[in-house]
């Protein structure tokens, strides 16, 4: 039973990229863009979260953070230049 829900959880999650990604290609503005980029990361994120949990395996935890980070500096960064321009 188990099993099935992961398999369920991680079928979502997987049509959430999609739908993310085709906004992202789709997006009527730059804004949009970002937004379903940082969609896409954040699902991301929790799927690594969610393949350290299913291996046990801790090392997964630490690279979902490091890829958090790195994808929150770049959303910011992003903002700034379509905000003010570098």
């Amino acid at each position: 039973m188990v099993n099935i829900i992961y398999q369920i959880a991680g079928a979502i999650a997987l049509a959430a990229i999609l739908l993310a990604f085709i906004r992202m290609i789709k997006g009527p503005t730059a804004a949009d863009r970002v937004v379903a980029l940082d969609a896409m990361t954040i699902i991301s994120i929790s799927l690594i979260i969610f393949l350290a949990a299913t291996l046990q395996r801790v090392i997964y935890i630490d690279i979902a953070l490091v890829y958090g980070l790195i994808s929150f500096v770049g959303i910011v960064a992003i903002a700034r230049y379509l905000e003010r321009g570098i």
